[in-house]
């Protein structure tokens, strides 16, 4: 008999997001503080990178465990344990008067994020049964989503009127109101592992194996003229591999392994992880670089650039419930794919419109196709990812999924940006030399916009110093036109991504697989 679905759990999922939109946006909205904490600090750019590199190193790297806690112990109890973690260290982070501080309270902030994300999914799935779990996964799916895309306009805002701290105290009082929220309305599942071994070794071959893959992908963004052979990059990438390789072997053997390695025999949960991987990679990552043309070329202000990529954000708000009603109706396969080929037409669109004068007014089409994409296959994706999977292993299939999504981000940041270098490069190569100014000034310009980076070229061309000298336009416009290059190829290799990713869903992806049905304990 179908049970009603109650205000109760609704609210349920209402402290649910809270926790995921806290978690997922403090991956991205650090962004738009660095300059400001670049003065309050008084230190540099680079000394901040840490800032940003520990929540993702740590984030990624304590998804899985935390799924695997949750699923032995009590989804809740784990899923409520992060929350209080992470707003604890929220005020900690706000407060910190110095970089290491910082960079501590981000890393711990992260582990409370990793526990939210990981557990949210099934958390939800076990809390709402039949169509109504479709509806409230499409809704998780939307805040997902949402988030995600809203770091540059929230910590813009918050950052022009209060200050950097602002970013880490706004988490606080929203924090302690889904904590009162989780305690009374989320119902807990059974403890799966009451009578299992923790996996121990599994946990730690995990987390070792992709500390070290992440860490060599960071090491590799920050120094772009690296090779990939170079020890200081491929030894970190090797070994992380070879830990994994390590992991999968005792994960095989072990009685009570930490991941259930069955799972990567069903080809619909590997299109799940594969679709999450191009999501990441293809989506997630071109914003970044669509901020920096936005901020650093185009001359938006941070909260600026904020509301004009509502452009994107907006559709997951818009269309998250619908499709959580509509793929209980339709394929999620078909949706899925077509969604990821609309995205692919949208990248291609906004690679079209990359000229030395792009405005948001040429961009805004391409950017629609890329939220419409982005709305779709968030919510599809829980949904699918949550299906022809056992009770028991909801958690750790949830923590997998988010494990893709953000490996998929770090790599497509890395792999996106040196197409970009390549190309950016390139040009400069070709047609520097045709500017008619001193062979010494051209070497020292050319060895300082390499250095910079095509996020900084504009900031080289545009100096005050280099407005004022005869070569100036002829230059300006070479260092523009380079630039465009670049991003002209990122959005050709995101659209690539995001076609591969559809393709992957169409072949992969099972039409109607069995959803699992879940206990929960009573306890209202």
């Amino acid at each position: 008999m179908k049970q009603k679905t109650s205000i109760k759990q609704w609210i349920a999922l209402a402290a649910m997001g809270l926790g995921v939109f806290m978690g997922l946006l403090d991956v991205t909205v650090v962004n738009v503080a660095l300059p400001t904490m670049v003065r309050d600090f008084s230190t540099t750019f680079t000394d901040l990178q840490w800032v940003l590199n520990a929540y993702t190193l740590v984030y990624a790297v304590t998804l899985m465990i935390m799924s695997k806690l949750g699923d032995m112990y009590g989804r809740k109890k784990i899923f409520l344990g992060s929350l209080i973690l992470f707003v604890l260290a929220s005020a900690v982070n706000g407060m910190a008067s110095g970089l290491l501080i910082l960079d501590i309270g981000r890393g711990v902030q992260a582990i409370g994020g990793a526990g939210m994300m990981s557990l949210s999914m099934a958390l939800v799935a076990s809390n709402f049964a039949g169509k109504d779990r479709g509806l409230a996964l499409g809704i998780l799916g939307s805040i997902i989503g949402v988030s995600s895309a809203s770091g540059p306009l929230i910590g813009g805002y918050l950052v022009e009127r209060f200050s950097w701290p602002a970013i880490f105290y706004v988490n606080v009082p929203f924090g302690i109101i889904a904590v009162i929220l989780t305690v009374v309305y989320v119902k807990e599942t059974p403890s799966y592992g009451k009578n299992q071994k923790v996996d121990l070794l599994g946990m730690l071959l995990s987390a070792l194996g992709l500390f070290a893959i992440i860490y060599g992908l960071i090491v590799k963004e920050g120094h772009t003229h690296w090779n990939w052979t170079d020890g200081r990059v491929s030894s970190w990438l090797i070994g992380g591999l070879i830990i994994m390789i390590i992991f999968i072997v005792v994960e095989a053997k072990i009685k009570d392994p930490m991941v259930n390695l069955k799972m990567f025999k069903k080809p619909h949960f590997i299109g799940v992880v594969v679709v999450a991987f191009a999501l990441g990679s293809g989506i997630y990552a071109y914003n970044t670089f669509l901020t920096a043309l936005m901020q650093n070329y185009i001359g938006y202000s941070a909260t600026q650039t904020g509301i004009r990529q509502l452009t994107i954000s907006v559709w997951s708000l818009i269309l998250g419930p619908i499709v959580g009603i509509l793929s209980a109706r339709y394929s999620k396969k078909w949706m899925i794919s077509i969604s990821l080929l609309i995205g692919g037409v949208g990248f291609w669109l906004m690679a079209r419109a990359i000229s030395p004068s792009v405005s948001f007014v040429d961009l805004w089409p391409g950017m629609v196709l890329m939220g419409i994409t982005n709305g779709m296959v968030n919510p599809l994706l829980n949904t699918a990812g949550m299906e022809g999977i056992q009770a028991n292993e909801m958690g750790m299939a949830s923590g997998l999924l988010n494990v893709f999504r953000q490996l998929g981000t770090t790599v497509g940041v890395v792999g996106l940006g040196l197409i970009q270098d390549n190309q950016y490069e390139n040009y400069l190569n070709g047609h520097l030399s045709s500017i008619q100014m001193p062979a010494q000034a051209l070497s020292g310009l050319k060895k300082a916009l390499f250095d910079a980076g095509p996020f900084s070229g504009h900031g080289i061309a545009f100096s005050t110093r280099i407005s004022h000298a005869p070569f100036a336009q002829d230059f300006q416009r070479i260092v523009m036109k380079a630039y465009d290059n670049g991003m002209t190829a990122v959005a050709i290799g995101s659209a690539i991504i995001v076609v591969i990713g559809g393709v992957a869903a169409a072949l992969l992806l099972q039409r109607n697989p069995k959803s699992a049905e879940i206990t929960v304990k009573d306890e209202n």
